[in-house]
């Protein structure tokens, strides 16, 4: 199983980053979790670059494209800003939308965050945008940093892995 693992956040030492890198740790055997990192590098979604282009837009779209759709699932992990997904996530769910690779995708949506209360308005607008593509949500929960932690990390996970295998 191929998981594709997108961090929401630019950051650097983002919190959501560290999540996804204990995921990929803990990774049992036969499922390989790869992170994605580049949402930083797609154009402002445009239909008319995408129209450009009939390899389907500019070559970090392709790529996007390739790596989301070569997936068998995504682990999404964000901040919420505003009360919703940060603008570089949505940017590139929209360059997603037309051409079907997130079409019925299995994906866990998280968010790390210092306290379990938090985070839940950006999943679920997160969760709101995902529905214009019918993706199949599996896990959609802050993870509080903590003692927790990697524990929370390892359900979400397995989670995903039996509703890929249901």
């Amino acid at each position: 199983m191929r998981i594709l693992a997108i961090c929401g956040s630019l950051q650097q030492k983002s919190s959501n980053l560290t999540l996804l890198r204990h995921a990929m740790a803990s990774a049992p055997a036969g499922v390989e979790i790869e992170v994605y990192d580049g949402l930083r590098h797609l154009p402002h979604f445009d239909p008319d670059l995408a129209s450009d282009d009939l390899a389907g837009g500019p070559s970090a779209v392709a790529e996007l494209r390739r790596a989301v759709g070569g997936a068998d699932a995504l682990l999404i992990a964000m901040p919420e800003y505003g009360h919703s997904l940060p603008g570089s996530l949505k940017n590139a769910i929209d360059w997603l939308i037309g051409s079907g690779e997130l079409e019925n995708k299995l994906v866990a949506i998280t968010s790390a965050v210092p306290a379990p209360e938090r985070g839940r308005r950006g999943l679920a607008a997160l969760r709101t945008t995902l529905s214009a593509v019918s993706a199949r949500v599996a896990f959609e929960e802050p993870i509080a940093r903590g003692v927790s932690f990697e524990p929370e990390i390892a359900r979400m996970l397995g989670l995903l892995i039996s509703a890929a295998n249901a």
